[in-house]
């Protein structure tokens, strides 16, 4: 915790404020896209996309989640997906999955949560479109079948918001998955065929 607080209380020296880009930053922001993806420390959207100050905005949750249409209850994720898409007008989403993901390997291993009550309702959510993956899945640790099963079925979630779908058919908004692999760095791209593909850059 040190080497966090000292970091960020640096962080006024270590980054140039004076400049016409943060200043810029006061009066709003315009992002590219939405980046849905999982709350896990190690996949950090800014450092994967190298996307500077203002160019995302992030959805983060356990699993990269998104819940039904229509759920009851509030819900931060469609809060967050309709603010995107009404206020900001972003064009693009991009659901991003991650290898070794501790709440797709509580799936695929159908741990006993009942001491994680809050966990468990939460991955309830996406459990049962899962199903045929968590059935069919190799015992591979990095968990890609599962993780880029994951990511298709939240992408067909958000079809189902209306905000998402009327921009859709108008053609003003764009869906992407992706799968990011912890170990190597490479991204995986969802394609057309329904395959995920690593593009060299």
């Amino acid at each position: 915790m040190k080497a966090l607080l000292d970091r960020a209380r640096s962080f006024k020296r270590r980054v140039d404020f004076e400049s016409g880009e943060y200043r810029k930053l006061a009066d709003g922001q315009y992002p590219e896209a939405l980046f849905i993806t999982c709350s896990d420390s190690r996949v950090i959207p800014a450092l994967i996309t190298g996307a500077r100050p203002g160019e995302i905005f992030e959805l983060r949750n356990a699993g990269n989640i998104v819940p039904p249409y229509g759920s009851p209850g509030a819900s931060g994720e469609a809060a967050t997906v309709e603010y995107a898409l009404e206020v900001l007008g972003v064009q693009d989403i991009i659901v991003c999955g991650h290898s070794h993901c501790g709440a797709m390997g509580a799936l695929k291993s159908g741990d006993d949560l009942s001491s994680l009550p809050g966990v468990d309702a939460w991955l309830r959510l996406a459990r049962p479109e899962l199903a045929s993956v968590l059935t069919s899945a190799t015992d591979d640790p990095s968990l890609p079948d599962v993780a880029q099963g994951n990511v298709v079925n939240q992408l067909a979630v958000l079809r189902t918001y209306p905000v998402v779908r009327q921009r859709l058919d108008a053609g003003r908004l764009r869906l992407h998955g992706w799968y990011y692999e912890v170990d190597t760095g490479q991204v995986h791209e969802l394609e057309g065929d329904g395959l995920f593909r690593v593009h060299s850059g």
